[in-house]
């Protein structure tokens, strides 16, 4: 009887446990999305990515172009190069963030919505590549500011010795303004023409190097050779220091690929360990592709490999394997070696560091192989279902889209900056070099 009482006793609870029950569904409907999540990790390491970033401009580029140079002219490309981070980084505030990540439905332009960061607060979030996972949106404007300020200064390398500083401002603005934001915009934001094509571009492929090396050779054609090109010798005055800025390139280019993975998740590591190998794999091909050339392995070659392995694998670090990246960086150096110690020759045309040959040529290396290296068949992390042969039409699309923009708007306004401003400076400045002339300074003392 008592074990009867006692479980009639427990039918109030159980019968509203069984209604309860029955109405989750209507309030699991009813219930909010659960709130997006910031993770401290990843918000630390983006902030680390943007500093690294930062040091590829600031040394690494700065001291890598500056060896290269003449000792006349190296305090010319180390202040073009800082210049134009910075100012890059307030035209970016200004309207560059707005233009490429605004918000815009516009397939090739973000629009106006956050001129002068309107509407950004620090509770704003940016999304990252997993769902329900967000960073600050200031955090996401600086990671992206970096770039923006890289960018123009590569291109400076092809017509260094030669150009006003004026004219070099003038045209890393108007360039970024015509070219890198639109592209930018196109390539990763999710209303971008080619981001909806499907083309990957995890680092910056298109968006960065086809971009600045194209430019590159646009101008070093339209601005013509260095008095006594081919003449004269333009050796390097310090090929420490061009080694030194790779190596602070290579260094400050895992905050490029790894920062571009938005999370310090798996897929960070994989953009991390490949942009080790491909770096190296290509350095190893540019030393040995140079020994069967010319008999030896020199340290601008060494450089150069370094740069172009990177180059490389900045399309690609998301989304294939260590293995494929390392052969992918050995394809990069003997093309890049071609274009450099060969193409250049025999055409004639001074590109004085080498920009399209490495950044241009690297570039579109990078972006044609990703198609290729990022089957699960070469070890990459595409399945099953993903096609190589449509994936490199998409992405030998996005590279012709990027060329042909990239030249005919570069071509446009390296003509008005000449017509407004002139781009050469005279002759006799030349021959003197830019440094004592254009910043009244000179780098070494005798």
């Amino acid at each position: 009887m008592t074990r009867i009482d006692f479980r009639f006793g427990r039918l109030p609870a159980l019968a509203a446990a069984l209604l309860a029950a029955a109405a989750l569904p209507a309030l699991a409907q009813d219930a909010p999305a659960p709130a997006p999540v910031m993770d401290k990790g990843d918000v630390a390491w983006m902030m680390t990515s943007s500093l690294l970033v930062l040091f590829m401009a600031l040394p690494g580029l700065a001291l890598f172009y500056g060896g290269l140079v003449r000792a006349k002219n190296i305090l010319s490309i180390l202040m073009q190069t800082a210049m134009i981070a910075s100012v890059m980084m307030v035209v970016w505030i200004v309207y560059g963030y707005s233009f490429s990540f605004g918000g815009s439905e516009n397939a090739f332009f973000g629009g106006f919505g956050k001129l002068f960061l309107s509407g950004v607060t620090v509770e704003s979030m940016s999304a990252t590549f997993t769902q329900g996972v967000v960073i600050p949106e200031y955090l996401f404007i600086t990671f992206q500011m970096t770039f923006a300020a890289i960018t123009p200064a590569l291109i400076i390398g092809a017509f260094a010795e030669r150009v006003k500083f004026s004219a070099v401002i003038a045209f890393a603005v108007l360039w970024a303004t015509f070219v890198y934001f639109p592209v930018a915009h196109m390539v990763w934001d999710a209303n971008g023409y080619l981001f909806k094509m499907g083309a990957i571009d995890f680092a910056g492929g298109t968006v960065v190097h086809i971009n600045a090396g194209i430019a590159a050779l646009v101008g070093c054609l339209m601005i013509g050779p260095r008095k006594g090109y081919g003449r004269d010798m333009m050796a390097p005055h310090s090929l420490p220091l061009t080694l030194i800025g790779a190596s602070i390139l290579w260094v400050g280019w895992f905050g490029f690929n790894v920062g571009s993975n938005l999370e310090s998740n798996a897929g960070a590591t994989l953009a991390m360990i490949n942009t080790f190998v491909a770096t190296a794999g290509a350095m190893v091909a540019w030393a040995v592709i140079e020994t069967a050339h010319r008999g030896k392995a020199s340290v601008l070659g060494g450089a150069s490999g370094m740069i172009a392995g990177l180059v490389a694998i900045t399309p690609a670090c998301g989304t294939i394997g260590p293995v494929g990246a390392i052969v992918l960086g050995a394809l990069a150096s003997l093309v890049c070696y071609f274009f450099v110690a060969v193409v250049k020759i025999k055409l004639k045309y001074d590109d004085s560091l080498d920009v399209f040959g490495i950044h241009g040529v690297g570039g579109i290396v990078g972006a044609l192989g990703t198609a290729i290296f990022s089957a699960a068949a070469f070890g990459g992390i595409k399945g099953a279902d993903y096609s190589i042969a449509g994936q490199f039409m998409i992405q030998l699309s996005a590279v012709l889209i990027t060329v042909v923009w990239c030249a005919i708007a570069s071509a446009v306004l390296f003509k008005l900056v000449d017509l407004v401003i002139g781009l050469r400076v005279k002759p006799d400045v030349e021959t003197q070099g830019l440094d004592l002339p254009t910043h009244g300074e000179v780098a070494y003392h005798s």
